[in-house]
């Protein structure tokens, strides 16, 4: 009878002793052992896959970098170009083992850059963009959520969290990752006097940012939130990890404007020069501009890179609407496109949209507010009609009247 009890060939369970045996050629398995045979090979096929990642990492050159900024991003060439050569020499750094070059024990230092620039400029659109192309774990996180360890809000290495969790809980990669800090202006300096209440999501922030940005060991929460005592840390260092930062810095044009002894409004020798100098304010911003506007020296040591984006006119904002890979009126083609329907925009539409957008002053986010505006009837009333049309325009008359019904009617400069 013994002969007979099937029994598990792996670990030896018989019938009785599991719910479940599957039967091969030549033996059985209990589902036990497939759980843990699945959680082996699960293991190991993740760390393969990790490790081809690795070693999948394309040294990009600067000018394919910038190519590949070009396609979804229009103008900004000065920030295109410090941004695609510190990616390069972040690759070069991260693809380098020890960061040493020829056994010379000369070790290659990370150099974060300081993002300047009005709201509506592509800050963060450059920062996305990037991301697709890399093949190193990246994220973007918001200065304003930070406040200082111990006070309500999150603290710095929430920041870590995030890019832990873009690269899949894989330290090896997160520590060759690179991070984009939106808002940084945010976290300015409330001011120099002396207060009785702390500055917990100002300075305090700054201060904790410090080692970070350096290059430290960190202790990590996994899944971000609060660190407690009885929580398992992971550990991270910073070292290779890429800190790009970018911020609007609203008012620091005054600031330039006092240090070059012009005005950020009015005229100077001639209207023209007038004009170029308060546009190009941001141009040449210093670290010594970025101390006045708030931002601590100890901060602004470890973002050696100054660039800025430049404000946008009103030809840029024309050649953004229809240019980029994901220009405005492609997007909406596209949905319309889904229902079967061709939608085409009037020369004349753009332009109109660009002027009060101009007058919004709120740059490239500006366009879809108002492109919604002109789209929202017809994006309501077409696919509930029974027989929509094929083929769909927006008329400069169609898109005025729109506008005048909206806010946007009356809409005034500042």
């Amino acid at each position: 009878m013994a002969k007979n009890i099937i029994t598990c060939s792996f670990c030896g369970r018989d019938k009785r002793s599991a719910k479940m045996l599957i039967a091969g050629q030549s033996g059985h398995i209990c589902e036990v052992c497939v759980a843990e045979a699945y959680k082996i090979v699960s293991a190991e096929s993740e760390t393969t896959q990790k490790e081809a990642a690795r070693q999948s990492l394309t040294l990009l050159k600067p000018d394919a970098i910038k190519k590949y900024l070009d396609e979804y991003i229009i103008g900004q060439d000065q920030a295109k170009k410090v941004l695609s050569v510190a990616v390069y020499n972040h690759f070069k750094r991260i693809s380098n083992s020890n960061n040493t070059i020829n056994q010379e024990e000369i070790e290659i230092e990370k150099s974060n850059i300081i993002l300047a620039g009005e709201t509506g400029t592509g800050k963060t659109l450059m920062a996305r963009t990037i991301a697709k192309l890399l093949n190193v774990p990246f994220c973007i996180a918001d200065a304003t959520v930070l406040t200082e360890a111990g006070y309500v809000g999150e603290d710095v290495e929430s920041v870590l969290s995030r890019l832990l969790q873009a690269a899949n809980y894989d330290v090896p990669a997160t520590e060759r990752g690179i991070v984009f800090i939106d808002e940084i202006d945010k976290i300015a300096r409330k001011g120099d006097n002396a207060s009785i209440t702390r500055d917990v999501s100002g300075e305090g922030v700054q201060q904790g940012l410090l080692k970070l940005l350096e290059g430290s060991v960190v202790n990590v929460p996994p899944q971000g939130g609060r660190k407690h005592p009885e929580q398992k840390m992971v550990q991270i260092n910073t070292k290779n990890i890429l800190f790009v930062c970018g911020g609007a810095f609203d008012g620091i044009e005054k600031i330039i404007a006092r240090r070059l002894n012009t005005s950020a409004i009015g005229f100077s020798s001639s209207m023209n020069a007038g004009e170029v100098e308060r546009n190009n304010l941001l141009k040449y911003i210093i670290p010594q501009d970025l101390k006045t506007f708030g931002l601590i020296p100890e901060l602004i040591g470890r973002l050696p890179i100054t660039t800025f984006m430049n404000s946008l006119d009103a030809e840029t904002l024309r050649r953004i609407l229809t240019e980029p890979k994901n220009a405005l009126t492609k997007q909406y083609q596209s949905l319309f496109k889904i229902d079967g329907i061709e939608l085409n925009f009037e020369l004349e539409v753009l332009d109109l949209i660009v002027e009060k957008s101009m007058e919004n002053k709120l740059g490239a986010r500006g366009l879809r507010g108002i492109c919604e505006a002109i789209m929202l009837d017809v994006m309501f009333e077409i696919p509930s009609e029974k027989n929509p049309p094929k083929e769909f325009t927006i008329t400069l008359e169609y898109a005025k009247k729109k506008l005048a019904n909206e806010q946007f009617g009356n809409l005034k400069a500042a």
